[in-house]
């Protein structure tokens, strides 16, 4: 019975008067070591990730052009959400009070005049519920 082997040794060779090679090889000096161990670590998942690549673009040639497509597309969503998270606010405060004008315009809301206010101790039921009404409205209102 032939056992496999667990770890195989190879060499690389690297040209420095190739631009790739020279690339590659200040890429692996260059690299994190926390992230990458060794240059095995790192070539192992160069190597995978290229070549996984290549298959899946292969079978679906059209991978890459969705993959920007969908990136472009999430970009344009989030910028739409922030706009309108952004919005928002305004648009509550321009249609509350566009109800308030045309709900005064046709007379649901009473509107209070200086002079309709009591003045010192004269007080009637009726100006203090009004007066409630506005407050609690303007109170609503200032929470916008």
């Amino acid at each position: 019975m032939v056992k496999e082997r667990e770890t195989i040794n190879t060499n690389i060779r690297l040209n420095l008067a190739n631009p790739d090679d020279r690339e590659a090889w200040e890429h692996l000096q260059r690299m994190d070591r926390k992230k990458y161990k060794s240059y095995s670590r790192a070539v192992v998942i160069a190597v995978n990730d290229y070549f996984g690549r290549s298959e899946r673009a292969e079978a679906d040639p059209y991978l890459e052009t969705r993959e920007k497509e969908d990136a472009f597309l999430q970009s344009v969503l989030d910028a739409v959400e922030k706009g309108a998270k952004e919005a928002m606010p305004m648009v509550i405060l321009n249609t509350l009070i566009g109800l308030l004008q045309s709900a005064a315009v046709n007379g649901q809301i009473a509107v209070i005049s200086q002079s309709s206010i009591p003045k010192n101790g004269d007080s009637s039921s009726g100006n203090d519920k009004q007066e409630a009404s506005l407050d609690d409205a303007l109170s609503f209102a200032d929470n916008f």
